[in-house]
């Protein structure tokens, strides 16, 4: 029985950590500077979903983040912004809302790519626990955690548990 309650205890651990949110840096290594393509990073990153979060790192004084609507992206206009980030050298936007999302640099820049297009989704239902024999059983658990500390966390509380 001890062995049935380890499974369920560490997939509903793993369960809630492919459910938390994720912290994307804008541009990787680069951030939010000009000479990126932000289109091709997005492409990259994709899917992002509601809870997720955007950080951009950017240089004060010679960038900035403008949320702007598709027209002000489409034509890198940024005289109706919906939200001005300009002070300091990072902005964090949670995308809270199933929507698109648009984004660019007021210095200029734009015109050049410094600009974000994201669709935020709804978080995916969660799927179904998978049904394992007794035989196999820690073969599946252990090929879906390896590497995981998540699933390392998830061990060590069950066999506290138990």
């Amino acid at each position: 029985m001890a062995r049935r309650e380890l499974i369920v205890l560490i997939f509903l651990i793993y369960t809630v950590a492919l459910v938390s949110a994720n912290k994307f840096t804008v541009g990787d290594e680069h951030g939010w500077n000009p000479n990126v393509n932000y289109t091709i990073w997005a492409e990259k990153h994709k899917p992002f979903y509601v809870g997720d979060w955007l950080v951009f790192y950017y240089q004060s004084g010679q960038a900035d983040v403008i949320q702007v609507d598709e027209v002000g992206y489409n034509k890198c206009d940024a005289s109706n912004p919906i939200s001005n980030y300009s002070k300091g050298r990072s902005y964090a936007f949670e995308l809270n809302h199933t929507k698109n999302y648009y984004f660019i640099c007021s210095y200029g820049y734009c015109y050049g790519g410094m600009k974000l297009a994201i669709k935020a989704q709804a978080l995916p239902p969660p799927s179904p626990p998978p049904k394992a024999h007794k035989s196999d059983a820690f073969s599946v658990v252990g090929s879906r955690f390896a590497g995981s500390i998540v699933g390392f966390f998830g061990l060590v509380t069950a066999f506290w548990l138990f």
